[in-house]
């Protein structure tokens, strides 16, 4: 989303509804979240919101905002804010829930930074389960990113997780993971 919807005074009128709403009834439902808030967003329940796609019935494509069954374990009733979303590299955009985000270098890169991984721990939190899933620890792949992030995509493209050996330090990666310590978790 661009920072100058953000600015609109639309937006800040349906923010401040939106705080209303949640402070009035205390809770916040994915399906009433507009689209363009509703990826990393988590329920009052704990489940994860996702943008899903379908098409109306005059065949155009539509998007809405739908309550996953991911339960996250220690957040609730959060929309994550812009940014979290710039520093990670992710995208309000995005449909369903997916770890091929994780296949970009600079995606990973980004979500590695310290800006991210230190500062974001819903996107963390997201981005470390969806790598279990392809069979990686996400800090191990953030460790190798430093080192070598040809390699860390390799070994993540191939679900081989751990056992190369890391290479010489590149210079972009390591700008931003320069001591980037485990993320830290509500």
């Amino acid at each position: 989303m661009s920072s100058s919807l953000a600015k609109s005074p639309l937006f800040l009128f349906f923010a401040c509804y939106l705080l209303f709403i949640q402070g009035t009834l205390g809770e916040i439902l994915c399906e009433d979240l507009p689209t363009y808030i509703c990826a990393f967003s988590i329920a009052s329940s704990g489940k994860r919101c996702l943008l899903e796609n379908y098409e109306n019935k005059a065949g155009k494509v539509e998007y809405q905002c739908r309550t996953s069954e991911v339960i996250v374990e220690r957040m609730a009733e959060y929309i994550e804010i812009d940014d979290c979303v710039n520093a990670c590299g992710v995208d309000r955009d995005t449909n369903g829930i997916s770890s091929d985000a994780l296949h970009e270098p600079h995606t990973t890169v980004k979500l590695c930074s310290p800006a991210c991984y230190q500062n974001c721990p819903n996107i963390i939190d997201l981005y470390f389960n969806l790598a279990a899933g392809e069979g990686v620890f996400f800090p191990e792949l953030c460790e190798k990113q430093k080192f070598n992030p040809h390699r860390a995509m390799i070994e993540l493209l191939s679900s081989g997780g751990s056992g190369a050996a890391a290479g010489p330090m590149s210079s972009e990666s390591s700008n931003y993971l320069a001591g980037a310590p485990a993320p830290v978790f509500f």
